[in-house]
């Protein structure tokens, strides 16, 4: 698992870490666009333009999409921390 800075909580990619280190990158990557998508999705379910229909859709494919999240966390052996990171001036990720 890749090495977290105590202070900063970043991604520190060394020589001896830098796959497990690419892999937490690339996850939270994904889990930030994950929480992106799922945040338009209820923006269009509020804002009542899609049919009852869509909108069992969506929630079945954002549960869908959560699922294999989970899925490849294990793979990785990572969980929601290693995945909530330090953006900088943008904050924690989660």
């Amino acid at each position: 698992m890749p090495q977290m800075n105590n202070n900063s909580s970043r991604i520190n990619l060394g020589q001896d870490n830098a796959e497990d280190g690419l892999a937490q990158l690339v996850m939270t990557v994904i889990e930030l666009l994950r929480q992106i998508v799922e945040r338009h999705a209820i923006r269009r379910v509020e804002g009542g333009t899609l049919t009852d229909e869509q909108i069992e859709e969506l929630g079945v494919a954002l549960m869908d999409l959560e699922e294999k999240m989970e899925e490849l966390k294990d793979v990785f052996g990572l969980d929601d921390e290693d995945l909530n990171i330090d953006l900088g001036p943008l904050g924690r990720l989660m």
